[in-house]
């Protein structure tokens, strides 16, 4: 019958920390108080440890403890790996209050500032590291880990669906507007009830417009849902800024297409008008969009709390409430 071999207790940090107590202060007492431990639970580690190493640390001569010849080479090792510990515990500190924030340009300029506030406010010592770019930009931050978590307009269309979370979060509208006043609308029907042109697509399709560059959230909806229903359409621009889209179109260059966050303080203040074309409806979905392989640490987890709350407030009050958005 084979003798049953005998089970030893790992090596813990809690035992290298008595351990390098003891060396440092010279008795179990003071170790004690050190570590805010009992003397029996010091005690206790110590002699773990020794049973573990299979060697004697200290010699016992009455109440006094003397190091033994084995105790100095094993300080050493002990005092390196409780090093590396604190470091990888100040690294896993950091991580945890560290996130990655991507946003496509509407959402990244527009919306998202009040919700990064809002997770200031929960977590003042958050670390956060934003990357704004058109929605195509974004997600392919994503797919190569580079992100957190992504907030995009438009469909996100990842190189490899298997590998990427999407959850619908907001919804919005893309408003075709122009100056005020301005030459390209001299003639056209002006609804004073709605404070807005209304053209047909025909008389739309004969004017210049300006839009985002392709790979654009913005660009995705004007192209699938505006564009296809007017090829003849007369894109004379497409520009890779929102603002600078809203100052060509404040200089009567042609008309633009952005999303109501971008252009409602314009609207308020009648610099710019809106224009509605009959037939078209330019509504979209904006998207939460995250790498299932990326680790969601308790501030991803916080931020997407803050997200599902002010997704719900959106829905309350109509969804669009552009004035928190500013």
């Amino acid at each position: 019958m084979k003798k049953a071999m005998q089970v030893l207790p790992k090596i813990t940090l809690k035992q290298l920390s008595v351990f390098v107590s003891i060396y440092q202060t010279g008795s179990t007492s003071r170790a004690s108080e050190e570590l805010n431990l009992s003397q029996s639970a010091v005690s206790s580690a110590l002699t773990e440890l020794e049973a573990r190493l299979q060697m004697p640390l200290f010699e016992r001569v009455g109440r006094r403890l003397n190091q033994h010849p084995n105790a100095h080479p094993i300080y050493i090792q002990a005092q390196a790996i409780l090093g590396q510990a604190l470091t990888l515990e100040h690294y896993h500190k950091h991580q945890a209050g560290q996130i990655h924030i991507g946003a496509s340009t509407t959402i990244g300029n527009y919306v998202l500032p009040p919700l990064l506030a809002k997770l200031y406010e929960a977590l003042p010592d958050a670390h956060i590291d934003m990357y704004i770019a058109n929605t195509q930009e974004v997600v392919g931050e994503v797919e190569q880990l580079n992100i957190d978590i992504a907030l995009v307009e438009g469909m996100p269309r990842p190189t490899d669906m298997k590998v990427i979370e999407q959850r619908a979060w907001r919804t919005d509208t893309l408003m075709v507007f122009a100056k005020s006043h301005s030459k390209w609308l001299a003639n056209m029907d002006y609804n004073h009830k709605e404070k807005c042109y209304e053209l047909s697509a025909e008389r739309f399709a004969r004017l210049p417009l300006l839009v985002r560059e392709a790979g654009s959230g913005t660009r995705q909806i004007i192209d699938e849902q505006l564009l296809q229903h007017l090829p003849h359409a007369e894109i004379v621009m497409a520009i890779q800024q929102s603002e600078a889209i809203k100052h060509m179109v404040s200089a009567d260059i042609g008309l633009g297409c952005l999303s109501q966050y971008v252009i409602q303080a314009e609207l308020d203040k009648a610099e710019l008008v809106q224009v509605k074309v009959a037939g078209i409806d330019l509504a979209r979905t904006w998207w939460l969009v995250w790498h299932k392989a990326r680790h969601q640490s308790p501030i991803w987890q916080s931020f997407i709390d803050i997200l599902t709350e002010d997704c719900k407030i959106n829905l309350e009050t109509g969804d669009i409430d552009v004035s928190d958005a500013r």
